[in-house]
């Protein structure tokens, strides 16, 4: 990080990041840290359902509030990050 760059906020919703991505002059901020994001641009046409014990389910749903995202979303992003190892 450069010595005038600030450090990246942290943002934990879609619309905060919306905002802020259109008021801050990004070229201020230190984006070393950002990896590559792949967008949901495939057309879901398969479903999958399963049978989950509570706590399990319960776990999930707190990890994926924690990270700001629908707990459908963040079993699919495990099962892809999985699968790509």
């Amino acid at each position: 990080m450069s010595a005038k760059a600030k450090p990246m906020p942290s943002l934990r919703s879609d619309e905060a990041a919306e905002r802020f991505v259109e008021e801050a002059d990004l070229t201020a901020y230190d984006l070393s840290g950002f990896k590559p994001m792949r967008f949901e641009v495939e057309p879901k046409l398969a479903s999958l359902n399963m049978r989950l014990p509570q706590p399990l389910l319960d776990a999930l749903k707190r990890k994926a509030k924690a990270r700001g995202i629908p707990y459908a979303r963040y079993v699919r992003m495990l099962l892809e990050n999985d699968l790509a190892k």
